[in-house]
């Protein structure tokens, strides 16, 4: 039994995967309690595989994000091939403080402290007035800083003019906005 905040279809909003049609399954639970956190953790059902499975595939996407929470807590090798199994490519969001699944199709970690990860296909970092941006010696395919959404419209067009600097000083870095924030979609 695996405990699942959610499962919703959407797009991607944010990332590599920006715009890009995708069925969410959020677990419930996270090793990390960080302020910026958008997951209710106290609600969850618990649900089977095959249960998570027919959910998923009641929807046309065949990209399925894992997400959390932290994901790595309740996910293994097995779940991801029995997606694979039925024609899903398969992303995770981890926090990168437990190993992944080896067989996931593309891996963002997001760290908040030395991971135990040490190569993903895409770094995000959340980035506030006091971001240091850091990959913690990540290898990755792309760098993403993420301004952090605090609810306040001035203090957040401060981080996003802070985020651009600092990635025009810092090339390697690319923005990532949460246009599912921008244009109002779960």
């Amino acid at each position: 039994m695996k405990r699942i905040n959610d499962i919703f279809y959407s797009l991607q909003g944010e990332g590599h995967h920006t715009g890009r049609a995708a069925v969410f399954v959020r677990f419930a639970g996270c090793n990390l309690r960080c302020p910026f956190c958008d997951t209710a953790f106290d609600t969850y059902r618990e649900m089977t595989d095959d249960d998570i499975v027919a959910a998923i595939t009641a929807y046309p996407a065949r990209f399925v994000v894992l997400t959390g929470g932290e994901p790595t807590l309740q996910v293994d090798e097995a779940f991801v091939d029995l997606l694979h199994q039925y024609g899903f490519e398969v992303a995770m969001e981890s926090n990168g403080t437990r190993p992944a699944p080896r067989n996931l199709d593309w891996l963002t970690v997001s760290p908040k402290q030395k991971p135990v990860k040490q190569h993903c296909h895409e770094v995000k970092v959340v980035f506030s007035e006091n971001t240091d941006a850091t990959t913690f010696g990540l290898e990755a395919s792309y760098y993403y800083l993420q301004p952090c959404d605090t609810g306040d419209a001035e203090r957040n067009a401060a981080i996003i003019n802070r985020c651009v600097d600092y990635i025009k000083e810092h090339p390697e870095w690319r923005l990532s906005l949460q246009t599912h924030k921008l244009v109002g979609f779960k």
